[in-house]
């Protein structure tokens, strides 16, 4: 989604905040939407993402959000806000703008198209939990979406750009159709824990059968049952179809809930991929030996 918000920083132009005297200078715009832009910048060695808001009071919503959240993770040593401070910028107008960790990564689809499928599983599960996280503070993600996910290495799925962030019982403030579940005709625009859980089921379905979700869209059956049949019918989700049920239908209590469903099935996959490769290793064992005792009797015959 572009915007109408004209701002232009060419790279290597310096920002100074105006309030706290960091300095940060821009290396190339990462993406905009309907509320701001976000550009990479470097400060003190490092890089960071630097998001600019349109409105003022808009983006104070999301730097809320991001100062709840780096509360939660600042036990761990991963905070997600670094710095809040405005600059001034030609023609001598001030601009908000906030400072987070810079996330270096690719989308889910392009994640698992290079590291392989076996990864899905564990994307859902960071997924989850870090929506749990941001329910249990009082807030709804709103705007889950591909373009709104990055994974890291060794799997690690981020959640970025907290612009559709929305307080618990209030309308969602952003959305994106695909991922609505007032389009699929399953619920309302209400933000509560069950409209995410919704938007993850459909994008977990995307990431792995997007033709066909695609082809689904252009019969307008537009339903949780035909969702819940794409999952039938595909070999990777079908394994997960009690899991995808329940989401689609509000059938969560909560996130914790629905992680704990998936993890679980995430397990039961991830044994019985083991025995697989135990049974595997095993069977390669054994024709190893019969292919040794075979050369033995062989050279023993050669030598009598």
């Amino acid at each position: 989604m572009t915007t109408s918000f004209d701002l232009r920083l060419a790279r290597g132009t310096i920002l100074y905040g105006k309030w706290h005297g960091g300095r940060y200078e821009v290396q190339r715009l990462l993406g905009e939407g309907a509320n701001g832009k976000v550009f990479l910048v470097s400060h003190r060695g490092r890089s960071y993402a630097l998001k600019v808001g349109a409105d003022a009071a808009d983006l104070q919503s999301e730097i809320n959000v991001l100062r709840a959240i780096t509360d939660t993770k600042s036990r761990s040593g991963e905070p997600f806000l670094v710095h809040v401070d405005d600059f001034t910028h030609y023609p001598g107008r001030d601009y908000c703008f906030y400072v987070m960790q810079y996330i270096q990564g690719s989308s889910m689809t392009e994640y698992l198209q290079r590291e392989g499928s076996e990864w899905y599983s564990l994307l859902g599960v960071h997924l989850l939990r870090q929506l749990a996280e941001l329910h249990q503070e009082g807030w709804v993600f709103g705007d889950l979406k591909l373009d709104n996910v990055l994974v890291s290495q060794y799997g690690r799925a981020h959640l970025i750009d907290y612009g559709g962030v929305t307080a618990i019982g209030k309308s969602v403030r952003q959305f994106t159709e695909l991922y609505d579940r007032g389009y699929w005709s399953a619920g309302s625009r209400r933000a509560d824990p069950a409209y995410d859980l919704f938007s993850l089921a459909v994008l977990l379905i995307q990431v792995m059968e997007d033709r066909r979700l695609a082809q689904l869209l252009k019969s307008r059956d537009r339903s949780v049952n035909a969702l819940l049949a794409l999952v039938k019918e595909s070999v990777t989700l079908a394994p997960f179809g009690e899991w995808f049920g329940k989401a689609l239908s509000g059938g969560f209590n909560s996130a914790r809930e629905a992680s704990a469903a998936w993890q679980s099935r995430y397990r039961t996959r991830s044994s019985a991929r083991q025995r697989k490769k135990s049974g595997s290793r095993w069977l390669f064992r054994a024709f190893a030996v019969s292919v040794l005792m075979l050369a033995a009797t062989a050279i023993w015959y050669l030598n009598v």
